[in-house]
């Protein structure tokens, strides 16, 4: 989406009462205890978990400008602001920002090139990671042009696939495009697409969490 799109959608939010918005809601949701690596992980990390899957439940809508549920949707990176916000956590409110913010406390893990959730540069991931892409739409003179952002879920326990959650209009879940506040797949871009996936990283003072590896 570019940046004019961005800004008539936020016009049209405005203008328009959110009932208007109601049938563009489609969202998916697990339980904490469909994510193989939930239990292993840090009592404040099942927090933010558990509070962000709370969220895909409540039928909240992608709404551009917005990080309050109050709203009836936010967008992605107003969803991960509130998350944290809401567990105790000093986010900024831009995906850019929130990627500067996990840059300053050295959490970052950049990466390039990636094709493939499998690459090795992906292999320290773990559940509760902030997700950062570039191209996702038009961010203008943003520096960095981090335009998207979401949290890692972990791995189902029904098919082994890696989800997250946030907020999108388009993204996928389980072979369907979801709209809104949801669980998604966690995948690399399609080869020739603009977006790009650049890094990941733990939530600055998160406690260090114990390596997962899927053959546990």
């Amino acid at each position: 989406m570019n940046q004019p799109l961005c800004v008539l959608r936020l016009l049209l939010l405005l203008i328009l009462p959110t009932s208007a918005f109601a049938s563009k809601v489609a969202v998916s949701s697990l339980k904490p205890s469909d994510i193989q690596e939930f239990d292993r992980q840090p009592a404040l990390v099942q927090s933010v978990l558990r509070y962000a899957l709370s969220l895909t439940s409540q039928n909240l809508g992608y709404q551009y400008g917005s990080n309050s549920p109050s709203n009836g949707g936010m967008d992605c990176s107003g969803t991960v602001q509130h998350i944290l916000t809401k567990s105790g956590f000093a986010s900024p409110r831009q995906a850019n920002t929130i990627y500067l913010w996990a840059d300053k406390h050295g959490t970052l893990n950049r990466v390039k090139g990636a094709s493939s959730v499998n690459d090795p540069q992906l292999r320290k991931l773990q559940p509760g990671d902030l997700l950062f892409w570039e191209g996702t739409y038009n961010v203008g003179k943003r520096n960095p042009p981090t335009s998207h952002v979401m949290l890692f879920l972990g791995h189902k326990k029904a098919d082994g696939k890696p989800v997250m959650v946030g907020a999108s209009s388009g993204r996928y879940y389980a072979g369907k495009a979801r709209h809104g506040v949801s669980v998604f797949d966690f995948k690399m871009p399609r080869k020739g697409s603009t977006s790009k996936f650049v890094g990941y990283g733990a939530i600055p003072g998160i406690a260090p969490k114990r390596k997962f590896r899927q053959s546990d």
